[in-house]
């Protein structure tokens, strides 16, 4: 006989605050009327009697946060080993990537881009099962835009056998995994991510400071080849994203219809003109260029990235001051999961205001994946909402200390309970 589900009781969430992200109002104090999954009303005139009311003290509400470029499926516990890309099997892999998904919801991230696997799967979609476990309920996690595997040439950056310089042969990859060459392939191995539950495309279009294969930034993929990849996922309807930092390999991916930059550590102001001038997005992961641990790196990584660094931390202040659309993204692992409100903080000391750094996380995010059902503490969104202590708008480190997680009516974390 088939089980009946109760009907969750309404809640009546309750803070000292709630920020109005597009009105960069304060609003005092913070109600949220919250029914299934959805925001019913801001403020409430009345409740019902048989709402749950969850009062939350002096505490500030504000949307679910956005993380636009992460790998759940790397780093999080016992990743020490150099030789980690061998010895995960596809099952410790996607295990590992449960712990990590759970930290990253917990630290207010309700919301995330996986960009792009790069690992021997034999084609199995890790992120897109990943994504689905979430969606169930299975699992604690947030919600999961995957990118299924990373489009890259032989020896690109996103070559899992560049990393540790293998010999050849040893860990053979195939185009279904991403490792695509010339028109034809790469167009196959969009075609395969897209029909396996692929919502955004993840290409390597040029080198990156971790890659033995070149100096930072040079451009790897064809003009034509890149263009052949934007055509065949915009014409599914789904964006692309460029791991993307010479300046050269920049201009040609906006050229080539690329809709989002990752980094863009060595854009030149011309092209972040272009970028605005076409609205091309920017996931800029400066925080790494602060926080990145590259002490285990060989000498001459070392060497790119003591270069490379600095210089991006200049370019992405420039962005900011052109007005270039940025979206907030880690590239967790590279900084741990569950720190990743550190962007933030990043994003201000390169010149944004605390609610610019926010907006990067909530609407320009939102805008940046094509939805509009979250982002802002709205009625009729997903009733996605954190609170943090204090005012975010005059101390955005607030956002690194989340008290409490809802994530479409439910709650993920509430620390006073």
């Amino acid at each position: 006989m088939a089980r009946t589900r109760k009907p969750r009781s309404p809640i009546h969430l309750r803070a000292a605050r709630l920020l109005d992200v597009d009105t960069g109002e304060l609003i005092e104090s913070g109600e949220l009327l919250i029914s299934g999954d959805r925001i019913v009303e801001v403020g409430p005139a009345t409740v019902p009697a048989e709402a749950e009311v969850i009062d939350l003290g002096d505490l500030t509400l504000l949307p679910g946060l956005m993380d636009m470029e992460l790998n759940l499926l790397l780093g999080g516990p016992d990743h020490a080993s150099p030789l980690n890309a061998v010895q995960d099997d596809p099952a410790v892999r996607t295990l590992r990537a449960v712990f990590n998904a759970r930290r990253t919801l917990r630290a207010g991230f309700t919301t995330v881009r996986n960009l792009g696997l790069f690992v021997q799967t034999g084609g199995l979609m890790l992120d897109v099962a990943l994504q689905k476990a979430i969606d169930l309920g299975w699992i604690d996690g947030p919600r999961v835009v995957p990118a299924g595997h990373a489009i890259a040439p032989t020896g690109g950056h996103l070559d899992p056998t560049m990393f540790q310089a293998f010999a050849p042969h040893i860990m053979p990859l195939t185009v279904e995994e991403g490792i695509a060459n010339g028109v034809a392939e790469v167009r196959k191995a969009v075609r395969y991510q897209i029909k396996h539950g692929a919502r955004v495309i993840k290409v390597c279009a040029s080198n990156g400071v971790m890659s033995h294969t070149g100096p930072a930034g040079a451009q790897q993929y064809s003009n034509e080849e890149l263009a052949a990849i934007a055509d065949e996922a915009h014409r599914a309807g789904i964006k692309v994203a460029a791991h993307c930092m010479g300046d050269d390999a920049i201009r040609n991916a906006i050229e080539a219809g690329i809709d989002c930059i990752e980094h863009g550590s060595l854009a030149t102001d011309d092209t972040l003109e272009l970028m605005v001038e076409r609205g091309t997005f920017l996931v800029a992961t400066t925080y790494l260029t602060d926080g990145m641990d590259t002490s285990h790196a060989a000498p001459e990584l070392q060497a790119k990235a003591a270069d490379v660094f600095p210089r991006s931390r200049v370019t992405i202040s420039k962005a900011i001051e052109l007005g270039v659309r940025i979206a907030c993204g880690t590239d967790a692992p590279a900084i741990p999961h569950g720190r990743n409100a550190k962007e933030l903080i990043a994003l201000v000391d390169r010149g944004m205001t605390p609610l610019q750094a926010i907006r990067a996380a909530t609407t320009v995010a939102a805008e940046l994946i094509d939805v509009d059902d979250r982002g802002r503490l709205q009625a009729g969104l997903l009733a996605d909402v954190i609170a943090v202590p204090g005012d975010p708008l005059s101390d955005i480190t607030t956002t690194e200390r989340v008290r409490f997680v809802m994530k479409g009516g439910h709650v993920h974390r509430h620390d006073a309970a």
